[in-house]
């Protein structure tokens, strides 16, 4: 048994995300003692901002005629849909930053599904438990001030659950500035009740994706 786990924050030490994801993690290992976790942390070991462009282009010219840098990119993002394809469930971290999707986690997106095996035409993923762990520094649910300006989550959903075919289940945690930003301190209460429905939401998903891929096995 083995799980996949990509982190994106660029913030490790007081990571929201991170420490969500261990929630789920820690579940999973608690169901699987003796499986292993595979990581990838694009935030801190980032992809070259080239990799998809060589990949792309290098599909274009016989193996003979790619570059250095075309064979490289190829032979990465192999590994990347290796790491997908080969683990029972998959674990997502990834915060919005500036509104949009991380820019390290759409990097190594593109860069994997350069793969044949989970581009378009690809089922590898189809039907993989996977969870989505995302937090967002304020709150931009239906009725807020600034509703709609979420535009990482529902590309991030569409990108997992519809493209790859991931049996997806999605954490989220709003308000993450509470505490951080003192223009933000009249939401304390509200922040900490979404913080411990989150909590409580990787725990339960943590047990899913667990007990899918136990049944399964």
């Amino acid at each position: 048994m083995s799980l996949f786990r990509l982190d994106a924050s660029i913030l490790p030490a007081t990571s929201a995300s991170r420490q969500l994801a261990d929630l789920v993690e820690a579940e999973w290992t608690a169901a699987h003692p003796d499986s292993t976790v595979t990581r990838r942390d694009v935030a801190l070991d980032p992809v070259p901002a080239t990799a998809w462009a060589d990949a792309v282009t290098g599909g274009f010219v016989e193996a003979e005629q790619r570059t250095p840098a075309q064979n490289a990119a190829r032979e990465l993002a192999t590994t990347f849909a290796d790491e997908l394809i080969g683990a029972d469930a998959l674990l997502f971290a990834v915060p919005l930053y500036n509104y949009g999707v991380s820019q390290h986690f759409k990097t190594w997106f593109d860069l994997a599904y350069t793969d044949p095996r989970i581009d378009p035409t690809g089922t590898a993923l189809n039907g993989k438990p996977a969870t989505l762990v995302t937090v967002l520094g304020g709150n931009y649910a239906p009725g807020t001030p600034k509703e709609g300006w979420d535009h990482s989550t529902a590309w991030l959903r569409r990108a997992l659950e519809d493209v790859w075919g991931l049996d997806l289940r999605v954490v989220q945690r709003p308000f993450t500035l509470v505490g951080v930003n003192p223009a933000m301190d009249a939401f304390a209460d509200a922040a900490q009740e979404l913080k411990t429905a989150a909590e409580e939401s990787a725990r339960t998903y943590g047990r899913e994706i667990a007990a899918k891929r136990g049944a399964a096995a």
